[in-house]
Parts: C-alpha cells; structure tokens; sequence
C-alpha cells in the first residue's frame, strides 16, 4: 500500500529516558540515510515505579509531541511504554507505529530452534507479561521463562558493562533462565544491548541472544520498504534529540549508548 506520508519525514523514536538511544543507534547503523528525532523523558524516568495511569498519560503526550514533528513511523523503544500503553499510541497515531516487544517477539522466534526461549527485564516489564502474550499469540506452543533483573540498569548506566559485579549479578539472575534449557534469551530492556558481550559468555554459546534493539531497526526497515517510505534522498540526515531535562551525567551517558557524539540535544519543559 502506499502511504500519503512523505518519504523525507523523520523517524519518530521515544523513551522514558536515555536508554531508547540504542535503537538509535541500531536504526542509524541500519537507516544511514534516515532523519531521527528522538524524545528521552529525562526529568520522569524512571517510569518502571509508576502506575499504569501515569505511564499511560506521559506516553500518549510524547507520542503527540513527535507526531507534531510530522514524522513518518513512530517507534516506542521503551519496554515498560510498551507494556503499558502500546495500543493507546496506535489509537492516536496516523502513521505506522513499532513497539520493542513486538519487534523482540518476533526476532526471539525467529531465532529460536526449541521454542524454549527466556526474556530478560526490568520488574515492570516482567511482570506486565507483555512478552509472554507476544510470542504466545505468535507461537502458543512456546514455552517461556521470564526473569526479573533490576539491577542492571543502574549498572549500565553506572558503565560497569565488563565489571566483575556485573558479571555476578548477570550469572544470579540467568541461573533460573539457564536451568530451563532455553536456546534464545531476549534482552527485553534498552539498557541490555551494552551488556551483550557479558550476557552471551554468562549464557554461553548454546544460547542465542535477541538484541531488542537490533530487532526493531529491522522491523523499521521492513516496514519503510513495504510502505515505500525510505528516504529517497542520499544526503547525511538530521538527529535531534529533545529531553525533559539534561542530568548531571547525561551527555556521557548517552554518548556511550548512542555510541557517537551526542548533538542538536533540545531540552522542553512541561
């Protein structure tokens, strides 16, 4: 079908904070030619110990900030957003809108050889099942073991991603996934990408890992070639980045996860 959407419009990409910067970063390494405008909510995070209601209303009014920024496919790279509030944005949204959960599902059963697979996330992500309903509308037959693992974001964040303790922790928290014999572990939190190395050598060569945010510049591909909404013009795009506020240590932060400088950075206040 082809879309009225220009094919020049940017890509619309958000996130309760800095970690949705490794989709960017996938979607800038897999979309050379792509323009991005992407929306950390920085003043608000984290939203994992918020309530359903309140992630629901700060998701649709980001979700209307970058839709008045004329983008053309709207990606939700926060899992606890999509969780949470995934078909409220496509209710609102005129143009194509991708979650992470979706995009890990998919990849997690295309990976898959035994359909024993293990999702790995934050508290809030886990315990919304939203993965478990993913892939068991797409394969009921797979059998799942989710994990909680709130200690690896702050250790992300704090750049230990070869540090002993988080090796540790890594090993604690997959020794219940492991022991279920899965054959695919989906890394369902933005933050785990950083983390690759390290989780593949705890979970060991047997076990192939779903990179959420590698999956999602995926779907976006496919999605902009079915749509006929790649950008014609071969000319370097525009990043911006708008966040709610610039912490202390966001720049360093978000330069590691975007792993490149990070520029046109716009702070709004609500």
């Amino acid at each position: 079908m082809q879309s009225p959407v220009d094919p020049k419009s940017p890509i619309g990409v958000f996130d309760s904070g800095v970690g949705g910067l490794t989709v960017v970063r996938a979607l800038m390494e897999r979309l050379p030619f792509e323009s991005i405008h992407y929306f950390g909510d920085t003043a608000r995070v984290p939203y994992g110990v918020k309530s359903v209601q309140t992630i629901a209303h700060y998701t649709t009014q980001i979700a209307e900030f970058l839709l008045e920024k004329q983008v053309k496919v709207l990606i939700i790279a926060c899992n606890t957003m999509a969780a949470v509030a995934a078909q409220r944005v496509v209710d609102l949204s005129p143009t194509p809108v991708l979650d992470v959960i979706e995009a890990g599902a998919l990849a997690a059963l295309a990976a898959t050889r035994t359909y024993r697979i293990g999702v790995i996330g934050t508290p809030t992500t886990i315990n919304s099942n939203a993965y478990a309903r993913a892939i068991h509308n797409l394969s009921p037959n797979a059998h799942l073991t989710s994990q909680a693992c709130a200690l690896l974001v702050p250790l992300v964040e704090e750049g230990w991603l070869e540090h002993p303790v988080t090796r540790m922790t890594a090993q604690e928290y997959l020794k219940p996934v492991l022991a279920e014999q899965v054959d695919t572990l989906v890394l369902g939190c933005t933050h785990y990408p950083l983390l690759k190395p390290l989780l593949q050598e705890v979970a060991g060569p047997g076990v192939r890992l779903v990179d959420s945010a590698e999956a999602m510049a995926e779907q976006t591909a496919t999605l902009l070639t079915d749509l006929k909404l790649h950008n014609p013009e071969r000319v370097p795009p525009d990043y911006h980045f708008w966040v709610t506020d610039v912490p202390l240590r966001f720049q360093t932060i978000g330069e590691r996860f975007l792993g490149r400088s990070l520029n046109n950075v716009h702070v709004i206040s609500w």
